[in-house]
Parts: structure tokens; C-alpha cells; sequence
């Protein structure tokens, strides 16, 4: 019987094992790089193992040091959560020659079904290996791993020889591995997933279907169970061949077998041999615990003779820290607030004042409602996420709520190209006109605190602020009764942290958190002005500045200054939260400045080069 499990992961995933472990009495283990001394996950378990360094391949990717701190702690089992290692059959294999027990599927499963390659193989297909134009579009894929990363979509191929490098790069750093692959890239199919759970007397449960079709970067966004509008053939379809490739490798624990649905036809993708990110909503609808199930087959328990019974839908909404607007840059800074209604289930890694860096993932949390019916489940996540406070930086909070609410997916006509064609339009400022006077008000009320109110006529006062974009000039006035008032507006109620205005016989009430120059009004977020801006921080037309902080990991070949370039040619790239992100030209011209060179670290804003445009 397990009584110790070490969690080789970190974050979300690694909290979300640990919960499971303390309710069946399992003592936890950490493992935390430099970079997470203070994360939650680290915090929260009974031990905890430091990594020397930050950088995924000196520490989560570090199999030796992961079963050595195994070991140094005492624990009996080590459950690898999902990315990292969860995917590599040395890992698995290093951990049974340590004597410890591994939840997870045995390495020459791993091994045959988790490089995509072999899986392919295995049922039969075959990866592309010379393309042409004929085969285009086609689909760059990591073979060792997933999550979006390490993969692109070629459409010329000219860019073809680019992407591969920048798929083996973010392959490489991602999961230790930079084998890639091609294969057919299908517009607009649906993605359709199988949840499979087998015990090692012979038992495999197909827990259902489940619809990833909303991503970004190839990387899921919004997850529901079951998939919908799928016919009973197609289903069982889908489940037949989920079980056949279980047994096909003599699969034990969770495992996932993906497909892309097109046309009524099922096209297999791969078979992901470990835990996924979305699993809650199949927990929701089976009503289990598929951890609780891991553990208890990693003991060698039989599963039922059949699963139990899906009731109702459940949906999950991964919360990002990223701008959807601006090329989905990965943000970082300070998380000062979370707080989602208890009405759905909140996975995170996080807490109140935690840092979200650059090393990592910029997943925050995942949001996950059921209910009866696929409306209610997608009204009351919806309702969740526009209710909940989220102070710190950008995230895909809007967006999510907005492609929740959007009637391509309420009617259940998404696939996987929803964002190519909405994203401009998800991603459409509608602030809230009456938020930067509010910000004004409750600012106004603290500053009283300490100068107080004077019992004389007060000349206007104005504030500046940054909302969506756009610069928003508000006034007010304070009254002779020690009061605010301002156009066209009745001031019900004002202090530092609630203002209550009325508009057109509206009550419109309005929560504030103020952080240094950033605040929070409702779900609006401004930032504050200062009355003069500073010269210095004005740029010259065409300068280029980083979106993220992050490394410059790539310049492009021969790049220097004095350079002609033409518009969208890729100038360097930064990598940052284990993704890629290239710096293209904005404009044909010049390239006067080059600021950095490569394995330099930047700031966000920091300066990277300036193109001057050709007249």
C-alpha cells in the first residue's frame, strides 16, 4: 500500500494530486526549482525537495534528481502529473529500478504510444516523410510531448525548414526530446478526446468523450464532457478504438486518446499516456476521482467490470495569464487576487501575492462547472469567471467568458479554427464608461482620509487614466458637505474600495483594488496617469519592444545592423513560459538598431531593435 507519493511536477497539477492524497491519508513530496522556493505547490506538501536551478532541463526535466529526491524523502511512489517527464518510459523505468511504485502506465506502453510517431505506427498509420505542395497544409508536431508546444502549421513550403528548427527548439525545451514529425493538417475538424482508465487484471474503462475544440497555439482553451452533437456510431466508434489501443501496448492507469472529427470521420491524433489537464470534467460527469483511481491501480486493484454511469455536462475554462489581444504574450507580475464563486471548482497553483514568472507554463487555474444540461454548465461557468476578482496581470479572463457566451459555441458549431475566425472581434475593448470615474472617486475618497474635505467651493479635479487602450480623462468635484459629485452622474456612495453611481436611474456598484499604478474596478482594469508624461520613455517610430519578459533565443541568420528587411520578416525570437514567440519587421525598411544579441534576458518594454520604413 502507497504511503508516500512524490508528485514530479509542480503548480496546479501538483496541488491537485496532493488534495487527493491527503483525503486518502497519503503523506506528499515536493520537488521545487529556485525559481519556485515559495510556490504554492511547495508550500503546501508535507516535504519538500529543492532543484538547484530554473530552467526546466537543470530541474523538472532532471530524472536522476527527481528519484534521488524521491528517495531522500522517503516516499514509495512518484506520480509524474502531466508534461515534464510524464511522457518518457527512461523516467518511468528509473523510478521502478529505485524500487519505488509508479502511477502511471508501465514504460513500454509509454514507449509505444507516447512518442506519436510509434503510436501512429502502431495502428497503422504513418507520419508524413517528404511534403510537397500537394500535402500542404501540414502540421509540425513534438513526438515526445504535447500542450501545444513544438508545434506549428506550414502552409509554404518555403517556411518549412524555419518551423521545423523552431519545433525542435521549443520541443527540445519543453519536454527534453526534439524529435518532430509531419503529418496532414485538417481545417476546422473538431477536437474529440477518449478518457481511458485500465487496471492490470485486464479491465479498460472508456470514460466517455470529451470536446477540446477551443485552442490557441494548438494548446486547449475550453474542455466539455461529453463532447456534443456526436452521433451513438461515432461514439462508439471513438470508444472501440480508444480501448483497442489500450490493450494493443497492455495499458494500466489514465490515458487519453485524441482524434480530430471532420466530416463524421474520426482521424486519429495520438494516445497521451498520462493524466490530462482537462480530466476534472470527466471526474465532474462520472462523478469519480481519477487520481484516487491511479493510485488505486498503481496498488493493484481491479476497476468494476464497467464504469459508472455519466450524469449531466461539465465544461472547464483555463484561466491564462496571457494577452489574447496581443499575440497571446504571456504576462507576468504579481497575482494580489483570486477569487472565483464557489458555485464551480477552481484547480490553481496559486494564492493571494504569489509571482507569476517567466519559466514556466502562464497557467493560473482552471475553472470547472456542471450541471444537468450543457446550458446551465456554460450559463454558470460563464456567470463564474465575469464574477470572479482576478487582480494582476492580463489575463484571458474576457475572452473566455466571451467564447463561453458566443453563439457558434452555445450551439455547439465550434471547432478548432473558433478563434482564426472571432479572435479580433473576442477581443474587442468594451470598457465599462463609467470605470475611470469611479477609479477617480474611490481615489479622491482615500486621499481625503489625510488632507481632509474642506468647507469651501472646489474647482474641478481631474485624473487620467489607461483603459483598454485608450487614454480616459475624467472630472469631479468635492461638495461643501464633504461629498463628491460629478456630471451627469449622482454619487450614491464613495470610499476607497466601493463607489455607487447613478446613471439614467441605474445603480451601477463598483468594487476597487488599487496596486501602485494599476487598478481594478469590477472586471475593468486602468492604469493610473501621471499629469505630464515622461520624455524618456517616448520611442522612436519602428522601435521593436519586447511584449514579455523573456530570452532572446534566436536572431535571424546574418541579421545586422544596417540590414534591409521586409515586412513580416521574422527578426528574432524570445522564448518565454516554455513557448517561442518571433519578432517579425513591422514594416519594409531598415534595421538602424539592433539592442540585443542572444541568450540575453528582457524585460517587458525593454527595446529591441527599431526598423525605420522605407518612404
Amino acid at each position: 500500500m502507497i504511503t508516500s507519493v512524490l508528485v514530479a511536477n509542480r503548480g496546479e497539477i501538483a496541488c491537485r494530486i496532493f488534495r487527493t492524497c491527503r483525503e486518502l491519508g497519503i503523506r506528499t513530496v515536493a520537488v521545487y526549482s529556485d525559481a519556485d522556493e515559495n510556490a504554492l505547490h511547495a508550500r503546501v506538501a508535507d516535504t519538500a525537495v529543492r532543484l538547484p536551478g530554473t530552467a526546466p532541463a537543470d530541474t523538472y526535466l532532471r530524472d536522476d534528481l527527481i528519484v534521488k529526491a524521491a528517495l531522500a524523502a522517503g516516499a514509495d511512489a512518484v506520480h509524474p502529473g502531466y508534461g515534464f517527464l510524464s511522457e518518457n518510459p527512461d523516467f518511468a523505468r528509473a523510478v521502478l529500478d529505485a524500487g519505488l511504485v509508479w502511477i502511471g502506465p508501465p514504460p513500454q506502453a509509454i514507449e509505444a504510444m507516447a512518442s506519436k510517431t510509434h503510436a501512429k505506427e502502431l495502428l497503422g498509420l504513418a507520419p508524413l516523410r517528404e511534403v510537397t505542395e500537394a500535402d500542404l497544409p501540414v502540421l509540425v508536431k513534438a513526438a515526445a510531448g504535447g500542450g501545444g508546444r513544438g508545434m506549428r502549421v506550414v502552409r509554404r513550403l518555403a517556411d518549412l525548414d524555419a518551423e521545423l528548427t523552431a519545433a525542435r527548439a521549443e520541443a527540445r525545451s519543453a519536454f527534453g526530446d526534439d524529435e518532430v514529425f509531419l503529418e496532414p493538417y485538417v481545417e476546422n475538424g473538431r477536437h474529440v478526446e477518449v478518457q481511458i482508465l485500465a487496471d492490470t487484471h485486464g479491465t479498460v474503462w472508456a470514460l466517455g468523450t470529451r470536446d477540446c475544440s477551443l485552442q490557441r497555439r494548438h494548446q486547449k482553451v475550453v474542455e466539455e464532457a461529453p463532447a456534443p452533437g456526436l452521433t451513438s456510431e461515432l461514439t462508439g466508434e471513438l470508444h472501440e478504438t480508444a480501448v483497442r489501443a489500450a490493450r494493443a501496448v497492455g495499458y494500466t492507469g489514465a490515458g487519453t486518446v485524441e482524434f480530430l472529427v471532420a466530416d463524421g470521420t474520426a482521424h486519429f491524433l495520438e494516445m497521451n499516456t498520462r493524466l490530462q489537464v482537462e480530466h476534472p470534467v470527466t471526474e465532474a460527469v462520472f462523478g469519480i476521482d481519477l487520481v484516487a483511481l491511479q493510485i488505486r491501480v498503481a496498488e493493484g486493484h481491479a476497476l468494476e467490470n464497467d464504469p459508472p454511469r455519466a450524469r449531466g455536462h461539465a465544461v472547464e475554462a483555463r484561466l491564462y495569464a496571457e494577452d489574447p489581444a496581443n499575440g497571446w504574450a504571456p504576462q507576468t507580475g504579481t497575482l494580489h487576487r483570486l477569487t472565483v464563486p464557489d458555485t464551480v471548482r477552481l484547480d490553481t497553483g496559486y494564492t493571494d501575492g504569489d509571482p507569476i514568472g517567466v519559466h514556466y507554463d502562464p497557467l493560473i487555474a482552471k475553472a470547472v462547472a456542471h450541471a444537468p444540461t450543457r446550458a446551465e454548465a456554460i450559463r454558470k461557468l460563464a456567470g463564474a469567471l465575469a464574477e470572479a476578482a482576478i487582480h494582476g496581470p492580463v489575463t484571458n479572463r474576457d475572452l473566455l467568458v466571451r467564447s463561453l457566451r458566443h453563439q457558434e459555441f452555445t450551439s455547439a458549431r465550434m471547432d478548432t479554427g473558433f478563434y482564426d475566425r472571432h479572435l479580433d472581434k473576442l477581443t474587442e475593448p468594451t470598457p465599462d464608461p463609467y470605470a475611470p470615474l469611479a477609479a477617480a472617486l474611490a481615489d479622491a475618497y482615500g486621499r481625503s482620509r489625510f488632507g481632509g474635505w474642506r468647507n469651501l467651493p472646489s474647482q474641478p479635479q481631474t485624473k487620467r487614466y489607461a483603459m483598454a487602450g485608450e487614454e480616459h480623462e475624467v472630472h469631479y468635484r468635492h461638495t461643501r458637505a464633504g461629498g463628491l459629485e460629478a456630471d451627469g452622474v449622482r454619487v450614491l456612495h464613495a470610499d476607497s474600495g466601493l463607489v455607487v453611481l447613478e446613471t439614467d436611474g441605474l445603480r451601477r456598484t463598483y468594487t476597487i483594488a488599487r496596486y501602485g499604478d494599476r487598478i481594478h474596478v469590477n472586471a475593468t482594469t486602468l492604469h493610473a496617469l501621471p499629469r505630464f508624461p515622461d520624455p524618456a520613455q517616448q520611442h522612436v517610430p519602428g522601435s521593436l519592444l519586447a511584449p514579455m519578459p523573456g530570452t532572446v533565443v534566436r536572431i535571424a541568420d546574418g541579421l545586422t545592423e544596417g540590414a534591409a528587411v521586409r515586412a513580416g520578416q521574422p527578426l528574432l525570437w524570445l522564448e518565454a513560459m516554455k513557448m517561442q514567440h518571433q519578432i517579425a519587421a513591422p514594416a519594409a525598411g531598415t534595421l538602424n538598431v539592433l539592442h540585443v544579441s542572444e541568450g540575453q534576458q528582457v524585460e517587458v518594454g525593454a527595446l529591441l531593435a527599431v526598423v525605420t520604413s522605407t518612404p
